[in-house]
């Protein structure tokens, strides 16, 4: 790893992921996120097993979710000897015989995920005194995605910044052209981090009765106060956009399925206070497909 340089996140994980390939032979190395139950590959270094960044399992399947709570240890030569993991779920999908493992970090000490190997065949006890080594990695890594995380944060508002020319002149709302810009961005960093993702649509039931019955004008007021109710019970880095004539849609940026059922959920209640009639509907990004997937 001489004379390496490294861009963010992504590239000192390609990086230690392919030295620690060559220096212990194992078939797969992986840089996963855990959010909820999904275990999910961001980075992998994979010679025979055929896992791909973006696929997802089950982490109470894994043998990470024990070694990460200490149950089982972090570098098993042999795997079949340790009960724990040796009758774990994720066995029977993949040959396993001897498993490395460590836990990234958050900045507020929770976990991110984890940087983990295995093999199909048991390997030497020797392999343990390498501990220290995968150990200083894993914090090194840590580190990397706590700065970067923190500027994603600015480059977040940057984004915003840009796209103050695109909005709806009635409601101060991101337009289409914006949303979809916004949305493209916020799926990258999904995709690197696994971040999750949520897309919540609103559909106004009534707006064109409104406009044949009292005109352009209470048409326009009930688009307008929409807008308001929408603002008022997002969260603060949630996006909003009117991207039709009676249609907003918000992507709520880093929040689970609980997380986003609650806010469809506040939205629900508060267009009911404010008497506006509308459809609602939510569906989350899946690792697989996407937020651009999820919208459809």
């Amino acid at each position: 790893m001489d004379n390496i340089s490294f861009k963010g996140f992504q590239d000192a994980g390609q990086a230690v992921l392919k030295y620690l390939h060559q220096h212990f032979g194992f078939n797969l190395w992986m840089i996963t996120r855990v959010e909820d139950n999904d275990w999910i590959v961001l980075q992998s270094e994979d010679h025979g097993y055929a896992v791909q960044p973006g696929q997802v399992f089950e982490w109470a399947n894994s043998f990470c979710c024990h070694m990460v709570t200490g149950k089982g240890p972090r570098i098993a030569p042999r795997s079949e000897e340790i009960p724990l993991y040796a009758t774990a779920p994720i066995n029977q999908h993949f040959c396993i015989k001897s498993y490395i493992g460590q836990p990234l970090f958050k900045e507020d000490g929770s976990l991110f995920g984890t940087l983990c190997a295995v093999d199909p065949e048991a390997k030497s006890d020797a392999i343990i005194q390498d501990l220290a080594m995968v150990e200083l990695f894993s914090k090194l890594l840590s580190s990397i995605l706590q700065a970067e995380l923190r500027q994603n944060e600015q480059i977040r508002q940057q984004e915003l910044l840009q796209q103050q020319a695109s909005k709806d002149e009635l409601t101060g709302l991101y337009n289409r052209r914006a949303w979809e810009k916004l949305l493209q961005a916020e799926e990258e960093r999904c995709k690197q981090y696994g971040h999750p993702a949520a897309i919540l649509f609103i559909d106004l039931n009534d707006l064109k009765k409104v406009n044949d019955s009292l005109g352009h004008k209470e048409g326009d007021q009930l688009i307008q106060h929409t807008a308001q109710v929408l603002q008022e019970n997002v969260r603060s880095n949630d996006i909003v956009a009117r991207i039709g004539g009676d249609e907003f849609v918000i992507l709520s940026i880093e929040n689970d399925k609980a997380g986003a059922e609650r806010l469809l959920d506040r939205l629900i209640e508060a267009f009911a206070e404010a008497k506006i009639e509308a459809a609602f509907g939510m569906a989350m990004r899946h690792p697989t497909t996407g937020l651009v997937e999820a919208q459809w």
